[in-house]
Parts: C-alpha cells; structure tokens; sequence
C-alpha cells in the first residue's frame, strides 16, 4: 500500500458515494487507476465493505448503554455458547472480549430507559452462564470516527 493508496482510503473514509471521478481529481490520477486501486483494496480485504451510517436520534436508538459482563466460569464451552446467544441481540451492536474484571463489553443501543429495562429483563439476564453485569450510560458523546488514521 502507497502513499495514494492511503490518500484513497482516506477519501473513502469522509465519503464512499464520491466517484470515481472525483477522486481522480482529487489525486490526480485517472478514472481508471482509481477505479483499479479501489478494486485492488477490495479484494485484498482492506476495504472490507460500504455501509450507510445512520442518525440514531432520528430511527428511536438514541440511548447507548455499554455493558459490562461477567461470566460464572471462563470455559471454552461457555464463552462459545455466551457469544452464540449474544450474536442473535438485535440491540448489541457490538461485543469485544477483554481482559479485567469483566470478561465482555457490550455496546448497545435502544429507545430509552425504559426499553434497556426491558431488554435487561427478557433478553439479556435469559442468557446463559452470566454472573453478573455492570451497566454505563453515555451521558454525551465527545468524539465519534470511524475512520483510521493512515
């Protein structure tokens, strides 16, 4: 990966709807070395794949809870079966494995309060081999990017 190929990704990274020829403009190549780069980073998996991000606010998943869990034993077997159950939560965006007093941190989104209630209740708590959790609210978010520094 080059100097270009970075400049590319990053511009990918602020808009991925930009053209092909805008981008060519931008790095002053042509349309099709752009086009091959693109193709290039995708197949060799840099560029993993184009989502749109939406506003949270705007589609009821405004309120971000990270949760923090801690499982009644470390086993093969209960933390496959632990991550099995967790993959199937439409509310987890996203769950990270980590060292500490927790051996998981979920990260999830939901309407308010009350509904994270709700999903504590008749979702979350079902699951099993959970010795306990420990929940966080975001009260403000300071920084938010999901591109990388190249």
């Amino acid at each position: 990966m080059d100097t270009i190929d970075k400049k590319l990704l990053t511009l990918l990274q602020q808009d991925s709807k930009k053209t092909t020829k805008e981008l060519s403009l931008k790095l002053n190549l042509s349309v099709t070395a752009v086009y091959e780069r693109i193709k290039k980073l995708e197949r060799e998996g840099i560029i993993a794949k184009y989502i749109a991000l939406l506003d949270r606010t705007k589609i009821d998943k405004s309120f971000m809870v990270f949760c923090h869990i801690k499982l009644v034993q470390h086993t093969k077997e209960f933390l496959t079966k632990f991550e099995q159950e967790v993959i199937r939560l439409e509310e987890v965006l996203e769950c990270f494995h980590v060292s500490g007093d927790y051996d998981y941190i979920l990260k999830i989104y939901v309407k308010d309060m009350e509904a994270y209630r709700e999903f504590m209740v008749t979702k979350l708590t079902t699951l099993q081999h959970i010795g306990s959790t420990h929940s966080t609210f975001m009260i403000g978010e300071v920084k938010k990017t999901l591109a990388f520094s190249l």
